[in-house]
């Protein structure tokens, strides 16, 4: 895929600017009036685009699941008379061409319908021959491959103006978020298509009001394109979401806050002293690997033992000491302990691949 660089209509939304794309507004549009009051509101703090959701799918049947066709019609009325570029997500091939009728301007695919490659492409059979921007948002369970499959799908129908929303991932662990970031999926997404524009979506992220500016920072940080959040104008009555929506004035407040980092270093003496320490973590991580590579050789002793003595691979009692004994060691080093048990789980399961081929004789 080659996704549009700086002729992208994401892209060029801001061009010349060195800011984020913002994308606010309500989860679920209500009433006329309520999107409305929330649509001048943003307006006047120049928010790049007005979301609402029309149709919502929600996990249980008796929850409100969008006001529907009426809702385009406000949508509409925000692009006219205040002359915002106006957003909805699609879940539907009926959707799209109900959303194409009334001209919107942008269409996302969220993260419920993303997991559906089925879905996705009934979407994508109904954008061909369109002239619309298209935002996808990564599916609900951690799966890169899901995501590059809607993204494909999307530009397959002759989408060309794309972009990817990281609104984060479902996970049975606890965690302060309502849906894990997993930062690592969408910079691997990024790695593989520069081109395409990628915005943060706090919101879904977060869960809560209190979480919305750090992740949006660190976004930023990240080297985001954009941010999409929501805003309501009560959010404690809001008919969906109510925690993770913020006032206008709120979403004011945290735009203030947020800063946007320099690309690049512009001073040669700062380039020099960057390049420095660039290679000497390209030598701590030589190093890294070699330690790495010891282990395993070591990993591969003890596979040989366990299959002369019919001994099995995996030992509760030696796996519980390792996640045990590898945070607190690294706590003492003054490392984050979570990092490093993420690390050993990775380290694990590579051992128990090792040892589960001495086993059966592949080697």
């Amino acid at each position: 895929m080659e996704f549009k660089g700086e002729d992208n209509f994401f892209r060029q939304i801001t061009a010349g600017q060195p800011r984020p794309i913002i994308i606010a507004g309500p989860c679920s549009a209500e009433s006329e009036e309520q999107v409305m009051q929330t649509a001048l509101a943003l307006h006047e703090q120049r928010v790049d685009m007005f979301r609402a959701g029309i149709w919502k799918p929600r996990s249980r049947p008796n929850s409100f699941e969008g006001i529907g066709l009426q809702g385009l019609q406000w949508l509409g009325r925000v692009k006219r008379e205040l002359g915002m570029r106006v957003s909805t997500e699609v879940a539907t091939a009926r959707h799209v061409e109900e959303a194409l009728k009334q001209e919107i301007d942008v269409l996302w695919i969220g993260a419920r319908t993303t997991v559906n490659p089925f879905a996705v492409q009934e979407i994508a059979d109904a954008l061909k021959g369109a002239n619309v921007p298209v935002m996808v948002k990564n599916p609900v369970n951690p799966d890169l491959a899901l995501w590059i499959g809607a993204l494909e799908r999307v530009y397959n129908a002759g989408i060309t103006d794309v972009a990817a929303i990281h609104r984060g991932f479902s996970n049975y662990e606890r965690s302060k978020y309502r849906n894990v970031p997993f930062w690592q999926i969408p910079i691997e997404l990024k790695s593989k298509f520069r081109s395409l524009p990628l915005i943060v979506d706090p919101s879904h992220i977060a869960g809560n009001r209190e979480l919305l500016l750090p992740v949006a920072q660190k976004a930023l940080d990240l080297g985001y394109d954009g941010i999409m959040l929501e805003s309501h104008p009560d959010p404690a009555n809001a008919l969906s979401d109510p925690e993770q929506q913020v006032t206008p004035a709120g979403l004011k407040e945290i735009l203030a806050k947020l800063q946007v980092r320099k690309t690049t270093y512009d001073d040669q003496e700062l380039i020099n002293r960057a390049e420095k320490l660039r290679l000497q973590i390209d030598e701590a991580d030589q190093q890294i690997l070699r330690a790495l590579t010891r282990r395993m050789e070591l990993v591969e002793q003890i596979g040989h033992y366990k299959k002369q003595n019919n001994v099995q691979i995996l030992q509760i009692s030696r796996w519980k000491e390792i996640f045990r004994s590898r945070p607190d060691w690294a706590k003492e080093l003054g490392m984050n302990p979570d990092f490093v048990a993420e690390l050993y789980r990775l380290i694990h399961t590579e051992s128990i691949r090792i040892q589960t081929r001495i086993l059966n004789g592949d080697s």
